[in-house]
């Protein structure tokens, strides 16, 4: 018999109008001993910070699903699903910036980027069993997460450098510095 007759997933709510938060729901999915689902609020952003990181998400994501043979997805009015895994990352985003100043929010999301995803799974179990509810905001995990991403100075994150004999450190050291994550949008 399986364990669930809905599956673990996500559910990202962006409302109609351009000025209500976005929420981000954990949805544990119907199992067969009960009826009912089980849901938990993970986050509320306000839109603003919504509409600074939903675009590289979904970049992020849809090569992921590519990568995978899977359908990509576009963020729409209304509820999205999100899987499992990929709402795990999201929320790690999502709690490391829902309080930052909007001049950090590109910091973290870059931070978040840089991020391995078995990373961002760790970081979301580490949160999520002390600190994620959205009433949780600065305690705990939830506090270590804003200050991770979003409070790193721009210049202390570096692209991991391959090993080698060190002849061409200053020139990969340049590069390095001129390297950006953020594509002008097409959107």
């Amino acid at each position: 018999m399986p364990v669930s007759t809905a599956p673990h997933h996500f559910v990202v709510n962006i409302p109609r109008g351009g000025r209500l938060p976005v929420t981000i729901t954990e949805d544990l999915g119907m199992h067969a001993e009960g009826e009912d689902n089980q849901l938990l609020d993970r986050a509320v952003l306000q839109r603003q910070v919504w509409s600074e990181i939903a675009n590289p998400v979904k970049r992020l994501f849809n090569q992921r699903l590519k990568a995978n043979h899977l359908a990509a997805g576009q963020w729409k009015t209304g509820d999205n699903l999100v899987d499992r895994l990929l709402g795990k990352e999201l929320c790690v985003l999502a709690w490391a910036v829902e309080d930052l100043p909007p001049e950090k929010i590109r910091t973290a999301l870059r931070n978040w980027l840089a991020l391995r995803p078995e990373e961002r799974w760790w970081l979301f179990g580490m949160t999520s069993s002390t600190a994620g509810a959205p009433e949780d905001k600065g305690r705990g995990w939830r506090a270590a997460l804003q200050y991770a991403l979003g409070d790193t100075p721009e210049k202390t994150i570096r692209k991991p450098r391959s090993a080698g004999n060190g002849k061409n450190q200053k020139n990969n050291n340049r590069k390095d510095e001129q390297l950006s994550l953020f594509e002008p949008s097409p959107d």
